[in-house]
């Protein structure tokens, strides 16, 4: 009798998966090993070094080239989710080793209200108004806040989570700009919003909002040089992917009060280290990549791993191949 695969699934911080599928099936034809911290580099190895089969929530655990060459059990790997940024796709197709993904769920609606949280939260001052009322003050000379309405709102990127953002803007009688690479007017106007160049959006928006793909022509699109066209008074948020921003030219661009303010969702590195200077930058709103954590987002993804990996086992097509573009 051949022996039981192992099946290892990197990830689940939240410990969520177990609560929304039943795992009992392939509990009874694999060795299931669920790892709930953080793993990189040389602990990233020792925790899939004998696996079989990988499972990846988000893109949480990277695997590079050099790494799956380590793997010479590998046979099966796959990830929660459409996109996967720290997957280098390319050496599992070299060793023709098959690859999946799970639908995403809602995430582009939760994004997109979490950057209207991030957005009101900081244009509001809600953390600071917050201390000051449980220190036990109340309203002061910094409590006089600006209206959105009849600001302009710079949308990078108008996909399908930038697009619902652009309608709240719409909305709250903001005025809409946007651009990206491959923005046109016509896309733009569908939107109800008008396609400016790069510079006009940040120099003249106060809001500027991200929801660009990471890609060859996208990263670090944001940096020392871009962030001094802000306005003195805007708000920079960030609820796409981190690579877009130079993390450290944005901390000392707001050390230098433009853009007055930021809140990002997305880091380098995640969990954010703790003696990072991100947790503690002025006028810098920080929340820990929620995005896309609610509870029928984690339901797909824990639903789509039992499926996908019940298919492989039982050599059955599986749900969702994914095929690197």
């Amino acid at each position: 009798m051949a022996p039981l695969p192992n099946i290892v699934i990197l990830g689940d911080y939240e410990r969520a998966l177990r609560r929304f599928s039943k795992w009992e099936k392939l509990e009874q034809q694999a060795h299931l090993k669920i790892h709930h911290e953080p793993l990189r580099d040389e602990a990233l190895y020792e925790a899939v070094k004998d696996a079989d089969v990988i499972a990846i929530v988000r893109d949480r655990s990277p695997f590079n080239e050099a790494m799956i060459a380590r793997l010479p059990k590998l046979k099966f790997l796959m990830f929660t989710g459409e996109r996967n940024g720290t997957l280098e796709a390319g050496a599992l197709v070299s060793r023709n080793i098959p690859m999946a993904c799970t639908h995403g769920g809602p995430s582009k609606e939760t994004t997109a209200e979490l950057t209207w949280a991030l957005i009101l939260g900081t244009s509001k001052r809600l953390i600071e108004e917050n201390k000051l009322i449980a220190s036990g003050g109340w309203r002061d000379e910094l409590s006089l806040l600006p209206m959105l309405s009849g600001q302009r709102l710079g949308v990078m990127g108008l996909g399908a989570i930038g697009s619902r953002v652009a309608r709240v803007g719409n909305a709250f009688g903001m005025e809409v700009v946007t651009w990206s690479p491959r923005m046109t007017p016509e896309r733009a106007a569908a939107e109800n919003a008008k396609s400016v160049s790069l510079d006009e959006l940040l120099s003249t928006s106060k809001v500027v909002t991200m929801h660009l793909v990471a890609g060859p022509g996208t990263k670090g699109i944001i940096s020392a040089d871009q962030l001094t066209l802000m306005r003195p008074d805007s708000i920079l948020v960030n609820t796409s992917r981190a690579a877009l921003i130079n993390m450290p030219d944005l901390r000392k661009a707001l050390i230098a009060g433009r853009p007055a303010q930021a809140a990002v969702d997305v880091f380098d590195v995640e969990p954010l280290p703790v003696d990072d200077p991100l947790r503690n930058t002025p006028n810098l709103l920080v929340t820990p990549h929620l995005g896309f954590i609610a509870e029928p987002i984690f339901e797909a993804f824990s639903k789509g791993i039992t499926e996908t990996l019940e298919a492989w086992l039982d050599q059955k097509p599986v749900p969702h191949p994914f095929k690197p573009e």
